[in-house]
């Protein structure tokens, strides 16, 4: 038979730990995905409305028997597995591999990734203020080290314009050499980062958040395209929208042989149109010169001292987390079009060696750059070979290539940008706006304008901000109580939702002693979960209110995790605890 065994009262705040059966941890299923072989087939703008789509999932419904949502069934006879505890930066998935029969793809996809960052790096060159030849040493060393040691092999990294913002400041006050010590301690910073697996924090950016940062980049992608023809006369303004309109048009309706990739076929026909026709157009060689040498290593001239330590630090870290949080977004974007998971550590680590190595050579760094990378995407890069590719050929181009390179049209690559932003630009957000929360539609709309008019980062973090407050505010609404009188005699007041900073107040009236008559008081807490600090400062100051008009209270059917918190402030509380009974087996 069963016996009870009542434990002794605990004093004050004294807790035991008997074991008792927690409450299940319960987490949102994750809307159900497409296949890797349909993912692998659709197009970065299918990606993206993907996973809009996913910001509005269906009412939960379960019937008897299924499992919980949050947990994933491997057969009819499986036990389910709790999603929520499973470590998701650990596993990743493999990259897809290479054979005979792509290889030709995954060259080609990587030449043409390399044409179209050329005049891109050269263009954050001048926001940076320094020589174009370290814009694309910083191209050439940050594509070929995170191709080979990336976890996203279709992500492509270079010179970007969200770093390169970030360190303009810095070589206007103090030099280029600063900008070098600057970018390996932003290496070094972004090692640290992947060491200790802090990457796994981008799943706190919401879905309109990343909706957002990929509407905001297109609209910023296409704004830098039309500033590559500002200042043109009017007969040369013509010629080069009807030729970037030409590439649009042989990109979207010209069906190039297998294997070879459209963008790199309408950039090649451009050339040999304006060529054939004898066309006076704006070129890569009217931007900057592009000819020069391999990078070598190169040791930053600044004082090693901590005033230079102080100068550098707060740049560092900016680029840091700026390049942390394009390439950890990229990264996702990339993941949802072909149908794998990668480590989000990995990627921070090859980051981190990216940029050391960009500071030894007298590059200006960067990191993953989402329209090169939706560009080899869709171009058919998959592989670990497109990312090398592109990375050499960049440095062809600086070495022996330079005649080649700066004849191409920059009309040409407008138009193959420009393709890829009517790919990536969700433009069916204008529709859904309407049809999900408030709050993320505001987030939405403020990621989407601060990424045009800032940089990612504040954007980000503004719309995490916004998403967390909104957040809070619906929880805060969540609480309430039931009241009862048990078969003792005493109050027992049921709460039900979050006790945290945000509900305390609402809790305070729930509970308030002065509409209580009984003068036993039982707080049942087995729908309620305390959160915080501001939390447990709310139990006891509602407490003490119930002893000053002589009523005694009680708590009980708190969590594990809820007693473990009332522990730890020990000292800031007084209230009583009344434990589960123990129940054992009896001997005969």
């Amino acid at each position: 038979m069963l016996a009870s065994t009542p434990r002794a009262p605990a004093r004050g705040f004294a807790l035991a730990s008997a074991p008792r059966v927690s409450r299940a941890r319960v987490r949102a299923a994750a809307a159900p995905s497409a296949s890797p072989a349909a993912k692998r087939s659709s197009s970065p703008g299918d990606a993206v409305r993907f996973a809009f789509a996913r910001a509005l999932p269906p009412p939960p419904t379960r019937r008897a028997g299924t499992p919980r949502a949050g947990t994933r069934v491997l057969s009819s006879a499986a036990t389910p597995i709790n999603l929520a505890d499973s470590a998701d930066d650990d596993a990743f998935d493999d990259a897809p591999s290479t054979t005979s029969a792509n290889l030709a793809a995954q060259i080609l996809s990587g030449v043409t990734v390399s044409l179209a960052m050329v005049p891109e790096s050269l263009a954050f060159t001048f926001v940076a203020g320094v020589s174009p030849i370290v814009g694309l040493h910083a191209a050439a060393i940050m594509g070929l080290v995170t191709a080979l040691i990336g976890a996203q092999p279709g992500v492509i990294s270079g010179a970007a314009g969200a770093t390169a913002v970030v360190l303009a400041p810095l070589v206007a006050r103090h030099g280029v050499e600063y900008l070098f010590a600057a970018v390996a301690l932003a290496g070094a910073t972004q090692l640290l980062c992947g060491w200790f697996r802090l990457g796994k924090f981008i799943r706190l950016v919401p879905q309109p958040c990343m909706i957002g940062f990929v509407n905001g980049l297109g609209i910023v992608i296409a704004r830098a395209q039309f500033s590559t023809f500002a200042g043109l006369e009017s007969w040369a303004l013509w010629q080069a929208a009807a030729l970037t309109a030409f590439t649009m048009a042989m990109i979207k309706f010209v069906k190039p042989p297998k294997g070879v990739p459209s963008p790199l076929v309408a950039i090649a026909s451009c050339a040999l149109l304006v060529r054939g026709l004898g066309l006076d157009v704006k070129t890569v060689g009217d931007v900057a010169r592009v000819a020069g040498t391999l990078p070598s290593f190169h040791l930053p001239s600044v004082p090693m001292t901590f005033e230079t330590l102080a100068i550098v630090a707060p740049v560092a870290c900016s680029v840091a987390a700026v390049g942390l949080i394009e390439t950890l977004l990229t990264q996702q974007l990339v993941d949802d079009v072909v149908g794998t998971r990668t480590a989000t550590h990995t990627e921070c680590i090859s980051q981190g060696v990216a940029n050391v190595a960009c500071g030894f050579a007298g590059a200006m760094g960067g990191c993953a750059m989402i329209g090169q990378s939706m560009l080899n995407v869709e171009s058919g890069g998959r592989t670990r070979v497109s990312g090398v590719t592109c990375a050499l050929a960049i440095l062809a181009y600086v070495t022996f290539g330079s005649g080649f390179i700066e004849r191409v049209p920059i009309a040409a690559l407008a138009g193959t940008m420009l393709c890829l932003v009517l790919d990536i630009f969700d433009w069916t957000s204008f529709s859904r706006v309407t049809k999900i929360p408030r709050t993320d539609a505001i987030v939405l709309a403020l990621v989407t304008c601060v990424t045009v008019f800032t940089n990612l980062a504040v954007a980000v973090f503004a719309g995490v901000v916004l998403s967390a407050l909104g957040y809070a505010y619906k929880a805060s609404k969540q609480i309430s109580a039931t009241k009862r009188v048990d078969e003792r005699g005493r109050t027992v007041y049921a709460i039900e939702g979050p006790l945290f900073f945000g509900s305390a107040t609402t809790f305070a009236r729930l509970v308030d002693a002065r509409e209580e008559s009984n003068n036993k008081i039982v707080w049942d807490f087995a729908g309620c979960k305390v959160w915080d600090s501001t939390a447990v400062s709310a139990l006891d100051d509602a407490a003490a209110k119930c002893r000053e008009r002589g009523k005694a209270v009680v708590l009980r059917h708190l969590s594990p995790s809820c007693a473990a918190l009332l522990r730890q402030c020990g000292d800031l509380v007084e209230v009583n605890v009344e434990e589960d009974p123990i129940y054992a087996v009896a001997a005969d």
